[in-house]
C-alpha cells in the first residue's frame, strides 16, 4: 500500500490536495492560536502584570534550553522521513524514528543537571527574582524537546492533526480549565503553581501524542530492523540545531532581555504584544505545516517545475490573507491589546513595530523551510547565525534606551535581515524563487 502511494504520488504534482490539507490545516491552526491566545489573555488577567511575566519568562527559557536538548532533530526528522519514503529505505526509516526519541530524552536528561546547577550558582551569589520559577520549569525542558520532536515525525507522515491538535488544542484547553478550577479554590494565581499546571499538562500532551504516534507508524509501516545512522543523522542535526537555536534565540532573546533588564512586569506587556503579533505570520505557519514535506519529496524526485509550481501557488495563499490580517492589527492595536488588561496597551507601538516584521517574515514565504527540506542547510547557516547575533546586539543597544520599543525594533530589524538573504539564496542555490512579487507575475503571465 506504502509503495502504491508513492508511486501515485510521483506521478504529478497534488495542488489540489495540497490545498486541501492547507484548508484542513488552518482550521487547527486558527482553533490553536486562538485557544493559545485566550490562555495568554486569561492568565494574563488572573495573575497580573509581575507574574504572569515571570510564567512567561520561564516558558521563553524552557523553550530555548528545549533547542539543545532536542540536538536539531526535529527539522532532521521532518526531512529524512519524507526522503527515506521516496528512496523506499524502510531500515533507515524505522531507525531514524526510534533513534531520535532515544537522543532527545538522553539529551535531554544530561542538560537539565547542567541547568539547575547554573541556576543555584548564579542565585548564590547574585539571588534574582527568577531562580526558584526556573527550577520549577525544569520539568519543561524534556518535555518540549519531546512535543517538537514528535509534532515534526507526524508532521513527516502526512498527519497534521496528530502533529498539532495536542500541543495547539489540547495543552491550552487543559491549562485554561486547570487554571480557572485552581482560581477557585485560592482566589489567586502566581506564576509556581501555573508552571506546575504547565508541566503536568505538558506531561499528559507527551504521553497520548506518543502512544498514537507509534500506533500509526506501526500500522502504515510494515516492521524492518531499524539501521541507525547516528554519525550522518547527527551530522545533519548540528547544523540544523544551531540554526534552530539561532531561531530560537531570534524569537526569545527580546522577553528574556526585557524581563532580565527591566523587569517581570515589562515582559509581562511586551510578551502580550510578542503573542499578538503572531497572528500575522499565521497562514505562513500553516502552510509550512503541509508543504514541508512536499519540498523534499519533489527535490528528491527532480521534479524542479513542480516544486516552483508549489512554492509560487503557496505564496499566493499566504499573501492575501497576510495583508488583511496586518491591516486589522495596526488598526485596532489598542483595543486588542486592552484584552490583556488596561495596563497592557502600554505596548500598542511595540505591536505595530512587531506586525511590520512579521509581515516581512510572511510575505517572503517558505524560504527557512525551502533550504532546509532541499538539504541545503549549510549554506543558509551563516544568514541564520548572523541574523541572531544581530538580535542580541540590537536588543543590548535599544532596550536600555527606548524600553520595550527598542526590543521589538531589534527583533523586526533581524527578521526582515534573515527572510531577504535567505530569499536570495533560495534562488541561488535551489533555482526556485519564492518571492510574491515573481508569483504574482507569474499568474498574471499566465492568465493572458
Amino acid at each position: 500500500m506504502t509503495d502504491l502511494l508513492l508511486s501515485q504520488e510521483q506521478k504529478n504534482v497534488p495542488i489540489e490536495g495540497l490545498a486541501k490539507d492547507i484548508a484542513f490545516a488552518l482550521i487547527i491552526q486558527v482553533s490553536g492560536l486562538s485557544l493559545t491566545y485566550l490562555l495568554q489573555v486569561f492568565l494574563a488577567q488572573w495573575m497580573g502584570r509581575a507574574e504572569y511575566g515571570i510564567y512567561e519568562f520561564v516558558i521563553s527559557c524552557s523553550l530555548l534550553l528545549a533547542i539543545p536538548a532536542g540536538l536539531g532533530l526535529p527539522h532532521t526528522v521532518l526531512r529524512l522521513i519524507p526522503e527515506y519514503r521516496v528512496k523506499q529505505d524502510w531500515q533507515h526509516l524505522h531507525g531514524v524514528m526510534r533513534g531520535s526519541w532515544l537522543l532527545t530524552v538522553l539529551a535531554s536528561l544530561g542538560l537539565i543537571p547542567i541547568a539547575t546547577g547554573g541556576i543555584f550558582t548564579v542565585n548564590h551569589f547574585h539571588p534574582f527574582i527568577y531562580a526558584t520559577p526556573l527550577l520549577f520549569g525544569m520539568g519543561l525542558v524534556l518535555l518540549q524537546a519531546l512535543v517538537s520532536l514528535q509534532q515534526e515525525i507526524a508532521r513527516a507522515m502526512n498527519d497534521i492533526p496528530l502533529a498539532f491538535v495536542p500541543s495547539q488544542i489540547v495543552f491550552p484547553l487543559l491549562v485554561l480549565g486547570s487554571g480557572f478550577l485552581l482560581l477557585q479554590r485560592h482566589e489567586a494565581l502566581t506564576s509556581l503553581p501555573t508552571i506546575e499546571i504547565a508541566t503536568f499538562m505538558f506531561f499528559v500532551v507527551v504521553g497520548v501524542q506518543f502512544g498514537l504516534l507509534w500506533r500509526k507508524f506501526n500500522r502504515e509501516f510494515v516492521q524492518y530492523t531499524p539501521v541507525y545512522a547516528y554519525r550522518e543523522w547527527l551530522g545533519i542535526a548540528l547544523v540544523l540545531l544551531i540554526q534552530q537555536a539561532s531561531s530560537g534565540l531570534l524569537s526569545q532573546t527580546d522577553t528574556v532581555m526585557i524581563g532580565s533588564l527591566i523587569g517581570p512586569e515589562s515582559a509581562g506587556i511586551y510578551n502580550a504584544a510578542v503573542k499578538t503579533s503572531l497572528w500575522t505570520s499565521f497562514v505562513l505557519q500553516i502552510v509550512n505545516m503541509v508543504a514541508a514535506p512536499m519540498f523534499t519529496t519533489l527535490y528528491a524526485q527532480g521534479d524542479m517545475s513542480g516544486l516552483q509550481k508549489v512554492v509560487s501557488c503557496v505564496t499566493r495563499w499566504i499573501f492575501y490573507p497576510t495583508i488583511a490580517i496586518a491591516f486589522c492589527l495596526m488598526t485596532f492595536t489598542q483595543p486588542i491589546l486592552s484584552l490583556f488588561g488596561s495596563g497592557f496597551v502600554a505596548a500598542d507601538l511595540s505591536l505595530k513595530v512587531l506586525v511590520l516584521g512579521q509581515l516581512v517574515n510572511a510575505l517572503c514565504g517558505s524560504v527557512g523551510y525551502l533550504m532546509i527540506m532541499t538539504g541545503h542547510q549549510n549554506q543558509s547557516f551563516r544568514v541564520i547565525v548572523c541574523s541572531a547575533l544581530l538580535n542580541l546586539v540590537l536588543n543590548a543597544i535599544l532596550i536600555p534606551f527606548f524600553g520595550i520599543v527598542g526590543a521589538a525594533i531589534a527583533t523586526s530589524l533581524s527578521m526582515i535581515v534573515w527572510n531577504v538573504w535567505l530569499s536570495i539564496l533560495v534562488v541561488k542555490y535551489i533555482g526556485v524563487r519564492p518571492s510574491i512579487f515573481y508569483s504574482l507575475f507569474e499568474q498574471h503571465s499566465q492568465s493572458d
